[in-house]
């Protein structure tokens, strides 16, 4: 989660998902940023390997020059919305009023660098080239190139090298990239977004100190399928430190589940040791202490911090 927070100027946020991470131009301010990137390339490869969701997406701009595709104006919608509609206007206005020279645009950007504004050059004498209806699509491909491709293409390129370093093979990089949809890898980094199914949660549990008979396990189970999709992903962050399920469900986690019988007071939480995806449960005396228990220790800000290690 650090490497990917926006207040290290790594990555930026895409404003319309804040699922997905793209590299941030500004990360140049650091003068060590492209190992920072390289480092970054190796962590998502190692679990990518190991099959571990890290909680975040790559946006299709990042995903793209990953797999070594072009990125076009459609790419960049949620990566930018603003500069997105404005190229789409650009297109869309009439002919007669963008031969006008209303616009007032010639083929150069204005960029940002260490608070200070500089105009570029988006092509040899793009200061003299004024925008019209026969070159604005070249227009606006020279924009959106030079704002997602070339102003953080050594980002990318460290990125895709730290990445390569685990699969030791630099060539197997682009072709893993190349034959998966951006759906494909948004469910290995971020895991599914599908109802977790309970039975499967069940069939993929053993318990030590309990059987599965045991009145405690009948009401447990009882009052897992009552919970709402955020609580049972809170109790099953609380159980395992894993947010989203891998595609293959419970079957793709490193580990079966365990649920210990806890000698604690009837009332103690549960407690977990997420590393082990071990679950320590009192015996608790009735099907509604044991939902109350249930119940607090599935409230996001008590799952995500109370009783894990």
């Amino acid at each position: 989660k650090a490497i990917f927070d926006p207040r290290n100027a790594l990555f930026a946020v895409c404003p319309l998902d804040h699922r997905r991470f793209f590299p941030n131009p500004a990360s140049r301010v650091d003068l060590l940023h492209l190992r920072y990137f390289r480092f970054s390339g190796r962590v998502i490869a190692l679990a990518l390997m190991h099959k571990i969701q890290v909680g975040i997406a790559l946006d299709r701009i990042f995903f793209l020059q990953l797999a070594g595709r072009h990125v076009s104006m459609e790419d960049i919608q949620d990566a930018d919305p603003c500069l997105y509609n404005s190229c789409k206007q650009i297109l869309d206005m009439d002919s007669e009023f963008v031969d006008s020279e209303a616009l007032g645009l010639t083929f150069v950007s204005e960029v940002e660098e260490l608070g200070s504004r500089r105009v570029v050059e988006l092509c040899p004498g793009g200061k003299e080239i004024v925008v019209n209806s026969q070159n604005r699509k070249d227009y606006v491909n020279l924009i959106v190139q030079h704002h997602f491709v070339q102003s953080i293409s050594e980002q990318v390129s460290s990125f895709a090298q730290g990445f390569a370093d685990i699969l030791h093979y630099g060539e197997l990089r682009e072709s893993f990239f190349q034959s998966l949809e951006l759906e494909d890898l948004d469910m290995m980094l971020h895991g599914s977004g599908n109802e977790i199914s309970v039975e499967d949660w069940k069939a993929h549990t053993d318990y030590d100190g309990y059987r599965e008979s045991d009145p405690q396990i009948v009401w447990f189970w009882e009052v897992l399928s009552q919970l709402n999709s955020k609580q049972k992903t809170t109790l099953l962050f609380f159980w395992t430190s894993v947010k989203y399920l891998p595609v293959e469900g419970f079957c793709g986690l490193a580990s079966r589940l365990f649920i210990y019988k806890s000698s604690g007071s009837m009332e103690h939480l549960p407690s977990s040791h997420t590393c082990f995806y071990r679950l320590c449960i009192p015996s608790y005396p009735s099907k509604s202490v044991m939902e109350d228990r249930l119940r607090v220790i599935t409230q996001e800000h008590v799952g995500c911090s109370f009783g894990t290690w």
